[in-house]
C-alpha cells in the first residue's frame, strides 16, 4: 500500500501558517491531518471550523480531520461544510452511536475513519472495520503533541492489519503519536500506510523532513 505522510498541523507556527501549509503541498505529503479537541475527551483544546474554512480556500490537500471530542455526531455536518475529506472520530467518544456516526459521515459524502486510544483493544474494532475507510491507531495518549511513542503500539497496529485482512480488507491504517525517521519504517512493516507526524515535520525544513519520512 501507498504510504502517506499526514503533517498535524498542531505542530505548526500558526503566525505563518499558510506558508508552512504551502511547504507541506509541495513536500510530497497528500493529507494535512487536523486535530479538533474540545477539553473534555481530552484535556487540550486546539481549533474548529472556523480555522479548516480558512484554510481549505488556500490548499487542495486531502483534509484529514481528526475529532477528539464527545459525541462527534453533533458536529458532522458543520465539518463536512468546513471542507473535511476523512473524518476520524474516537470509538470512545461515540459509545452506543459508532455506526450511526459512520453511516452519518459516509450520508455526506466525507470518508469516515475510526479511532481507538492506546488502551482500548482492538476487538472493539471489529463490528465496524466494513463500515470504516481508515482505522486511526492513537500511539500516545490523545491531547498533547510531541510525546513519544508507546512502544506496544507496535503489535496492535500488527494485530488491527490482520484484523483487517480477515475480513478480506485493505482499509488505510493511520498512526499518530511519536512518529520519526526513527519508527516510521516499524510502523509500516506492522501494517501503516498512513503516518501522521507533527513536530518531525514542522520543527525544520518541511519538504526535507517529509522526504526522510518517506524514505524511512
Amino acid at each position: 500500500m501507498e504510504t502517506i505522510i499526514s503533517p498535524s498541523i498542531l505542530a505548526a507556527d500558526f503566525n505563518i501558517l499558510g506558508e508552512q501549509i504551502q511547504e507541506v503541498e509541495k513536500s510530497g505529503a497528500k493529507y494535512l491531518h487536523i486535530d479538533v479537541m474540545d477539553g473534555i475527551f481530552v484535556p487540550s483544546i486546539s481549533f474548529g471550523m472556523p480555522v479548516i474554512t480558512s484554510v481549505r480556500k488556500h490548499t487542495k490537500l486531502f483534509f484529514d480531520v481528526h475529532l477528539m471530542i464527545v459525541e462527534p455526531i453533533r458536529y458532522i455536518e458543520e465539518f463536512v461544510k468546513a471542507g473535511a475529506d476523512m473524518i476520524t472520530f474516537h470509538l470512545e467518544a461515540a459509545e452506543g452511536h459508532v455506526e450511526e456516526t459512520l453511516d452519518k459521515i459516509h450520508a455526506l459524502g466525507c470518508k469516515a475513519g475510526l479511532s481507538v486510544k492506546p488502551a482500548t483493544p482492538v476487538s472493539a474494532l471489529e463490528p465496524y472495520v466494513m463500515k470504516t475507510d481508515m482505522i486511526l491507531v492513537m500511539t500516545v495518549e490523545p491531547g498533547f503533541g510531541g510525546q513519544k511513542y508507546i512502544e506496544t503500539s507496535t503489535e496492535k497496529i500488527r494485530a488491527v492489519r490482520q484484523l483487517l485482512e480477515r475480513h478480506g480488507l485493505k482499509t488505510d491504517i493511520e498512526v499518530d503519536g511519536g512518529i520519526t525517521v526513527d519508527n516510521a519504517g516499524i510502523v509500516k512493516e506492522a501494517g501503516a500506510n498512513v503516518l501522521v507526524a507533527g513536530s518531525t515535520v514542522f520543527q525544520g525544513n518541511i519538504a526535507e523532513r517529509v522526504q526522510k519520512l518517506l524514505q524511512a
